[in-house]
């Protein structure tokens, strides 16, 4: 088992990463957010925090508010959702699998103090396991909006268990405690064993969960109910076609209008929701 690698944001690139998330499935990225702009995403979604109640339920935390659809909810979270390093990785990682990748989760995750250690787990068993090991389904971001501790409950995960058989769910002694300062991130792929940390501190430990996702699968969160197309269509292109309005790959995601269409044109791309034609998308960078 191996340390975590820790690299800084400003001057790492994506030939640098995605070695590490080869080998390792995980490394720490330091300087990713402006603490200034963490401190604006904590107080744009304030009111929404403070709103969501915890889970009943040991896996998800009993002691754990998970509050979402922050794209729609705080301008300045869309500045870690389109960090240019994190989607070029993600580009170059999940453009193994697919001609495009989709924005597939936003959550704020506070846990509480006391919240209990969470269970290991793969984030790819979300699709099950009738997906190939071989095929990667996502690229994970945990952004330290508070710095991340051992005992604050920092993200525990072990560096190469994506390579292990899928029955072995690894035990906490083989986990490492993902420590990072305000501002860093976490970045793992669906397949290393992870879970949340116990807070045996005095205060919430808080991040912010943003994932990625193969253009040809589900999402976790349905963006176009968290960002519906009164809100999506005044966002940039680029942030339109992360949250899924654009067509996956060939023709998937068209839709036809419930209303007769002024060209008779019955199959439209996901843009004209948006007011917009296809053209207008830019191309993701891959």
């Amino acid at each position: 088992m191996s340390d975590l690698v820790h690299l800084d944001a400003r001057t790492a690139r994506v030939e640098d990463i995605l070695p590490i998330l080869d080998r390792d499935a995980a490394l720490v990225l330091e300087n990713a957010l402006d603490p200034g702009a963490a401190s604006a995403i904590l107080r744009e979604l304030a009111p929404f925090i403070a709103g969501t109640r915890p889970f009943d339920d040991d896996f998800v935390g009993r002691q754990t508010t998970r509050t979402g659809g922050l794209v729609a909810r705080s301008k300045t979270a869309r500045i870690a959702v389109t960090h240019p390093l994190v989607l070029a990785v993600a580009g170059a990682f999940l453009g193994r699998h697919a001609t495009n990748f989709q924005l597939n989760l936003t959550q704020i995750m506070r846990l509480l103090p006391g919240e209990k250690a969470q269970g290991l787990h793969r984030d790819r068993y979300l699709w099950s396991r009738a997906l190939p090991p071989a095929i990667e389904p996502m690229l994970n971001g945990m952004w330290a909006l508070t710095p991340f501790t051992e005992e604050n409950g920092a993200t525990r995960v072990i560096p190469g268990s994506q390579s292990w058989d899928w029955d072995r769910a690894g035990r906490p002694e083989e986990t490492i405690p993902a420590e990072m300062p305000l501002g860093a991130m976490l970045l793992y792929t669906g397949s290393v064993v992870h879970g949340g940390g116990a807070n045996r501190s005095k205060a919430p430990r808080i991040g912010m969960n943003i994932t990625y996702l193969l253009g040809w699968l589900r999402q976790e969160e349905n963006q176009y109910l968290s960002c519906p197309p009164e809100i999506a269509r005044d966002l940039d292109p680029a942030l339109q076609a992360l949250l899924g309005y654009t067509v996956g790959n060939g023709s998937l995601g068209y839709f036809s209008p419930p209303t007769p269409s002024a060209d008779h044109v019955d199959t439209l791309p996901p843009e004209a929701a948006l007011g917009r034609s296809a053209a207008a998308t830019e191309q993701q960078p891959f």
